[in-house]
């Protein structure tokens, strides 16, 4: 129960700083959008081409996990899991706080389970997201990050919610370590207290989820 008020709070926290606390938006909003979503990125920040990337990566890797995880949840995890591919810590968090502990997996993987499930996707997922985090990291414009950061809504959530989304990994995969039979706290520990890169090596590594086939 604590730990769904404190989701239940930071979801609320989120949506009143977002909506009515953030910087204002810029009239070239739009415009910064359409180009980082179509490639056309000569003029961009390279710090603000990875953030954005970024973003699109972690939530895959979410949704990824939300397929899983809603096998056995009395809520549909699709719908939370598909908008979170576009709202992110928006639509995490709320599946977050309505779903329930449940360390099991039962029934056969079906095809979005088995990509969910892929090392191989994993490991492309986190490849990807470390080279434009490093490339972004030398690259940009701190400067002019920070300046655009506190000046544009667009960029100041986007940052914060790629920020919240690597801090809340551990409460979604605590249950996936069980569903593999990972029953080690230290373990979990490691993970979660190494925001991210953690959850990404866990990720790439973790054994694959056993079948229950049924005759």
């Amino acid at each position: 129960m604590i730990t769904k008020i404190f989701l239940s709070l930071l979801w609320l926290g989120f949506l009143v700083y977002g909506f009515l606390l953030a910087p204002p938006n810029q009239p070239d909003t739009i415009e910064l959008i359409k180009n980082l979503s179509t490639g056309n990125w000569d003029t961009i920040n390279p710090l603000i081409i990875a953030v954005f990337n970024s973003i699109g990566l972690v939530t895959v890797i979410y949704a990824n996990l939300l397929f899983i995880d809603g096998r056995e949840q009395k809520i549909l995890a699709w719908p939370f899991a598909i908008a979170s591919l576009g709202l992110g810590t928006f639509a995490v968090l709320p599946y977050l706080v309505l779903r329930q502990p449940n360390p099991k997996f039962s029934g056969e993987k079906n095809l979005f389970i088995k990509l969910s499930d892929s090392r191989i996707l994993h490991f492309l997922l986190t490849i990807t997201l470390l080279v434009f985090i490093i490339w972004g990291s030398i690259s940009g414009n701190w400067s002019d990050f920070f300046y655009e950061w506190q000046n544009r809504r667009f960029i100041n959530v986007m940052s914060l919610d790629l920020l919240c989304l690597c801090l809340i990994f551990p409460f979604i995969i605590r249950d996936d370590m069980l569903r593999r039979n990972i029953n080690n706290d230290a373990l979990f520990w490691v993970i979660s207290l190494i925001p991210l890169l953690g959850s990404l090596i866990y990720l790439c590594f973790r054994p694959s989820l056993l079948e229950n086939k049924t005759d």
